[in-house]
């Protein structure tokens, strides 16, 4: 009877193997195997509970039996009962210490609650049983993922997978370890295997998808999309938002629109949903359409936050009409700070800072410490009274929790700066890179130049195209030319300052160290140059040597660099600033000095001195960073850093900037 029911269910004669096993349960109702069989046939027939209860009594029937336990767990995973099939898979495993599937079913539970460490303790359970075993394969590799090992993951998989061609779970697994190495076509091909398999898998789909817009595939995400969404299982809000933002990455508003209407209603408060169709609306002109359309949304919904920033990003910033939209949205919601936080914004807009200080202190009174009604209050003290607005920040400084102390510290001698109390925002900032310093990396050794440098290579007159090395000291504002440059050239390079830096000799902190003891020799040091970069040019980014000091301690530099203390980072400074002009005076290297006093704070001015350099024209940009200093302001630090610039005053005069 056993074997009959079997070639059932291998035959998916689902119906046919439960009358088979009701007949055997019929003539030996005390034989745990016919209650078995008709569990796994009813289960195969998609009656969970039915099998369940056929289940539960073969177990009456032979506690013991270490297989039924096993099965047992396979239902409850099945009716996603996870402590429950966990218990079983315990119980299979006390009963039969050997008994292979149930230790790799509980390593499969265990990684499922994100417990690696269990896993892979169940997995060298298994090893012990069969060692042999391609399904080990599968676990290995799951493991070796979830503990980053991105490279061991693939190449386990990789071989289990040729062992086991048609395992989802295994095609699956080496899918996510070939987007753990960035091998994004790879890991779509694994996917679609698994679909092939699981049919039924539409988050897969969905998944599919992205992978087919990440490398620009838009028709073959399309495709996939309405597979998607020609299901009912398929057809979910996340997938028409899915179809919505790839009608809009094809350049087809009226079609995301036509997906985007439903889900507005289904979803009003969706950010991402209110996003797509704002640039829908706008794609296509219709900002009157928008403003119908999310007024009536409004009327049903007034307590959403995303549909009232929507509904303000029609109207023009600072008009009668983001007035009015606010005001509205303030009698909705009196007490939401987002709200107040806007009408704040649209009173400074108007001129109206009486009222929009008033709206800052109820906006603290609400949520104390609110950093952006305390900036408000204390930009309004700084017309007033510029000593308390240095002591409201410091009252705030008091109560604030230890991580949020550095930034409050930065703020504090900012304002200092701007009160004209240039020893207190001395102190404040060596205070701010003191606990910041454990953390930095230590200031570059600096040497003497060699006696003799090797000559210089020709450049042909061929040469049209020849790379550049950019460079400035803290201070220098070689960031910001860097913004600029970046908005004009898809090949600059960063990396630097990423995870994966250059290997040369200008990474290394021990290169003037190995210079100044022969172990690297200055020939040695341009070959390396050469090789990586020949026929190069260097741009020195340069300001007042003194503005330089103010900007490094008020702001920090590009690179995480410690300081501890003002008079070692002049010093530092200075003997930069003498090797720029070495450089310069003696021709070393083929090179431009780039003079960012006057640009620093002003993207259009940084852009025409770009152009004026290199004779070409430059992309605009929105924002260089943060405000900094502006050129000149080193005199009001004159009397508190005069000791600090008896050193760079003098190399401030070589680069050509006035003494006083």
């Amino acid at each position: 009877m056993q074997d009959t029911i079997i070639e059932a269910l291998r035959r998916n004669a689902a119906d046919e193997a439960v009358t088979l096993a009701r007949d055997w349960v019929a003539a030996e109702p005390q034989q745990a195997q016919a209650h078995r069989w008709l569990a796994l046939a009813l289960q195969q027939q998609g009656q969970l509970e039915a099998a369940q209860a056929a289940l539960a009594q073969a177990l009456s029937l032979a506690p013991d039996d270490a297989a039924l336990h096993l099965q047992h767990a396979g239902l409850l995973l099945a009716q996603r009962q996870i402590g429950a099939a966990g218990q079983a898979l315990e119980r299979s495993t006390t009963l039969n210490p050997n008994e292979f599937s149930a230790y790799v079913m509980q390593s499969h539970l265990a990684l499922g609650r994100d417990d690696v460490d269990e896993a892979e303790r169940l997995l060298r359970l298994a090893e012990r049983v069969d060692p042999d075993s391609p399904e080990l394969g599968a676990l290995q590799g799951m493991v070796a993922l979830r503990r980053g090992d991105a490279d061991r993951a693939l190449a386990v998989l990789s071989a289990t997978a040729a062992q086991l061609p048609n395992d989802p779970r295994v095609l699956y697994a080496l899918g996510f370890a070939y987007l753990g190495k960035d091998m994004v076509a790879f890991a779509e091909q694994a996917f679609r295997r698994v679909l092939e398999l699981s049919p039924d898998n539409h988050s897969l789909r969905g998944l599919l998808v992205q992978l087919a817009l990440r490398q620009s595939h838009l028709d073959r995400a399309a495709e996939v999309l309405r597979e998607v969404l020609a299901t009912p299982q398929g057809n979910t809000a996340g997938m028409r938002r899915l179809a919505a933002e790839l009608e809009l990455a094809a350049g087809q508003p009226q079609q995301a629109l036509d997906y985007l209407h439903p889900l507005l209603a289904e979803l009003p408060g969706e950010r991402a949903v209110l996003q797509m169709m704002l640039v829908a609306w706008q794609r296509l002109g219709r900002d009157e359409e928008a403003r119908t359309t999310l007024e009536a949304v409004l009327q049903e919904h007034t307590q959403l936050h995303d549909l009232w920033l929507a509904r303000l990003a029609i109207a023009q910033v600072g008009s009668e009409e983001a007035v009015e939209v606010v005001e509205r949205w303030l009698a909705a919601m009196p007490e939401h700070v987002p709200a107040l936080e806007a009408r704040m914004s649209l009173h400074d807009m108007n001129q109206q800072h009486d009222e929009a200080e008033a709206l800052a202190r109820r906006i603290v009174a609400l949520e104390p410490g609110r950093l952006s009604g305390e900036q408000r209050i204390v930009e309004a003290l700084l017309v007033r009274e510029p000593a308390a607005a240095v002591a409201h920040i410091q009252a705030l400084l008091e109560q604030a929790p230890e991580p949020a102390r550095i930034s409050l510290r930065t703020w504090l001698g900012a304002t200092q700066d701007r009160a004209n109390d240039p020893a207190g925002a001395v102190d404040t900032w060596l205070r701010v890179h003191s606990e910041l310093a454990p953390s930095r990396l230590p200031l570059p050794q600096q040497a003497k130049a060699p006696a003799e440098w090797p000559a210089m290579g020709e450049v042909a007159d061929s040469t049209v195209m020849r790379p550049m090395f950019l460079w400035g000291a803290p201070g220098s504002g070689v960031e910001r030319v860097a913004t600029v440059m970046g908005a004009g050239s898809r090949v600059l390079r960063g990396d630097r300052f990423g995870p994966t830096p250059p290997t040369d000799a200008f990474q290394n902190f021990l290169t003037l160290q190995r210079l100044a003891t022969d172990v690297l020799s200055p020939e040695q040091l341009v070959q390396q140059w050469r090789e990586q970069l020949p026929e190069g040019r260097m741009v020195v980014a340069v300001r007042d040597p003194r503005d330089m000091l103010i900007e490094w301690l008020a702001l920090g530099s590009p690179a995480p660099l410690a300081l501890t203390s003002s008079m070692d980072a002049a010093q530092w400074l200075a003997r930069s600033m003498e090797q720029v002009i070495e450089l310069h005076d003696k021709d070393l290297y083929p090179h431009l000095i780039l003079r960012t006093d006057d640009a620093v704070n002003d993207p259009a001015a940084m852009g025409a001195l770009m152009e004026q350099a290199f004779g070409l024209r430059f992309p605009p940009v929105r924002s260089l960073g943060p405000r900094t200093i502006e050129a000149g302001h080193w005199r009001r630090y004159a009397k508190v850093l005069s000791a600090e610039f008896l050193y760079l005053t003098p190399v401030a005069v070589r680069l050509g900037y006035p003494e006083v």
